[in-house]
């Protein structure tokens, strides 16, 4: 039977340090991800400042190249320190369809905060304060942090609804004005439903 010899410590030590080893290009690899990501997030940052400032003199419309240099320092900066914002299938930035639905998904979320600002108003100015506080749950299908993150987010600044925690599952606790619901696919229809599929659209 062939016997498995188990090298020495020295040895071992020894052939990892002599010799010629097999190239390993994943730290490089690793590099020009890294690289990209913050080359990505430079460029929108800069053209977010573009159009956020305008650097066109409304005089003359010459370029005002001050602002512009501003607008590089500034973008740099942010692609520096901010790097994570930039998810690993960055590329998802590029696809203007996205765009669209974000574009979209404005409308829809300005339609639901008018609607619910008046549903708090109502129930604030109602003799009987028609509101029966409470915390539900409700999972999302809805897999990346930063899609996560915006559904959070839009929740909690549509009034009447407060996001309290989210599990690693996808659980989302939420604190409701009015519970209509204890049953966790309603609340998720009712709470997460309405921003849900377009934030898939856009992030996921």
């Amino acid at each position: 039977m062939p016997r498995i010899v188990e090298h020495s410590p020295k040895r071992q030590k020894a052939e990892r340090f002599s010799g010629a080893k097999p190239e390993n290009k994943s730290g490089e690899a690793v590099a020009n991800h890294r690289f990209a990501k913050r080359l990505v997030l430079f460029a929108f940052a800069f053209v977010f400042w573009l159009l956020l400032v305008w650097p066109v003199a409304p005089a003359d419309g010459r370029l005002l190249w001050g602002d512009i240099s501003a607008g590089l320092v500034v973008a740099g900066f942010v692609a520096l320190v901010a790097r994570q914002i930039v998810t690993e299938r960055f590329g998802r930035l590029l696809d203007p369809l996205r765009y669209f639905w974000a574009a979209v998904y404005l409308f829809v979320f300005g339609y639901y905060v008018i609607k619910a600002n008046l549903d708090v108003a109502y129930r604030v100015l109602h003799p009987a304060m028609p509101i029966c506080p409470g915390i539900v749950r409700a999972t999302s299908k809805l897999r990346s942090s930063s899609a996560r993150t915006a559904l959070a987010n839009s929740i909690t600044l549509t009034p009447g609804t407060l996001t309290v925690d989210i599990a690693e599952d996808g659980t989302f606790y939420v604190h409701w004005i009015n519970v209509r619901s204890l049953e966790e696919e309603e609340t998720a229809k009712r709470i997460l439903g309405r921003f849900e599929w377009f934030i898939q659209k856009i992030l996921e």
